[in-house]
């Protein structure tokens, strides 16, 4: 049963880094006031597990908080001058992490249903 176990702890993790992926995604546009902080990007930092069976998130590192300050004087926040705290979040960079953590999500998962299709294989094979 490792290799569900490993394959589930992997789509664990790249569930986890999907939900952070889309948290930032969802804030990109969030403006801040300029005396306050922006919003902060997450990213995960992941490593082996102990037991050597699968990885797991160990940190969630979060992004600049001083963001960059954008002119916007019709933004409700806006100060004096009409700027805003904006988040520094790529959204092409972001984009291109949501493919790779749903591809490596996609694959762990296809991990799961052949190691489940195999045991079963091998339980009838022990039946007859």
């Amino acid at each position: 049963m490792d290799a569900i176990g490993i394959a589930g702890s992997a789509l664990n993790t790249h569930q986890a880094w999907l939900n952070a992926i889309s948290n930032n995604i969802a804030n990109a546009n969030t403006a801040k006031s300029t005396s306050g902080a922006a919003f902060q990007a997450e990213y995960l930092e992941v490593q082996e597990q102990s037991d050597n069976h699968g990885v797991a998130v160990t940190q969630v590192v979060k992004g600049d908080a001083a963001g960059r300050v954008v002119y916007d004087p019709t933004n409700a926040v806006a100060d004096k001058d009409g700027n805003v705290r904006m988040p520094d979040i790529d959204l092409g960079e972001q984009m291109s992490t949501l493919i790779m953590a749903q591809r490596g999500y996609q694959a762990n998962a296809a991990v799961v249903d052949r190691a489940k299709e195999s045991y079963e294989a091998a339980l009838q094979i022990g039946r007859s």
